[in-house]
């Protein structure tokens, strides 16, 4: 019996467009609220972004937010692991010192902060994942700690730029979730633990627990689950790390296999 689905959220459960169909998503609430199921978007999209998204019914939801560092329920935050200041500042201004065009995203528990110098079309690209964002001179004028740190690179070179960073492994979670983008967590935080961490507290195994993802940093994530479902536009690491494979991002394709289990579950 699915108690638990958690989706990714860019290349999986949104479009193309970064845009999701509103009336199924109705239908897929309604029977996951028949059946008692709980949702839970798993995304590297700042929370209240991600509530921007879905609207009022994300109240409802548990959402594994900022790289899934951090787990919202009700209007309150129940789990959420950080970077130490020092760390975070170590690892960005490492980031400065490698040449190329990537920029730096720091979140803090309040903030996405950029630096104000960067282009604009930059800066609407970064708001289209974070709500709150604001721009600073220096990322040490910073002082909170991190929830975690993102690098976006235009030329697609982020593989390359990782192994920079690779004086980090011990003291923090690095992933190149595609060629574009490296998330950076506190050490040993990442989508498969806060799944887990999330299973236990609404008593779901790993049988009773439906996933779905394309990217790199979803590869754990098909760990946590009988039934695991990468999609069809997903990166090949996740497609053999999952257990099935279903249609792309843009067939609607997280919400129809959603309720065809769901409908199969209720013996409809």
């Amino acid at each position: 019996m699915i108690k638990l689905i958690i989706t990714d959220m860019d290349g999986t459960f949104l479009n193309s467009q970064g845009d999701y169909n509103r009336t199924l998503f109705r239908d897929v609430v309604t029977a996951m609220g028949r059946q008692g199921v709980h949702f839970a978007p798993c995304t590297g999209k700042q929370v209240d972004r991600v509530e921007e998204l879905l609207g009022e019914e994300s109240a409802n939801f548990w959402i594994l937010g900022d790289s899934a560092t951090r787990i919202k329920h009700r209007g309150r935050y129940v789990y959420q692991s950080l970077l130490q200041n020092r760390l975070g500042l170590a690892i960005i201004a490492q980031l400065a010192r490698v040449p190329g065009s990537h920029i730096t995203i720091a979140c803090t528990a309040e903030f996405a902060f950029i630096r104000e110098d960067i282009a604009p079309h930059l800066k609407e690209l970064v708001r289209r994942s974070y709500s709150k964002v604001k721009t600073v001179g220096d990322f040490h004028e910073i002082g909170a700690d991190f929830v975690k740190i993102t690098v976006y690179d235009e030329q697609g070179r982020c593989p390359e730029l990782r192994g920079e960073l690779d004086a980090f492994n011990d003291d923090a979670y690095i992933v190149v979730s595609e060629k574009n983008w490296i998330d950076i967590a506190n050490a040993g935080v990442h989508k498969g633990t806060t799944v887990a961490r999330l299973q236990q507290m609404v008593g779901a195994g790993r049988h009773e627990t439906l996933v779905f993802g394309d990217g790199l940093n979803d590869v754990e994530l098909m760990a946590c689950a009988d039934l695991s479902f990468a999609m069809r536009n997903g990166c090949d690491e996740t497609k053999a790390a999952a257990n099935f494979i279903t249609r792309s991002n843009d067939d609607d394709a997280v919400m129809h296999t959603i309720l065809r289990l769901l409908a199969l579950q209720s013996g409809r």
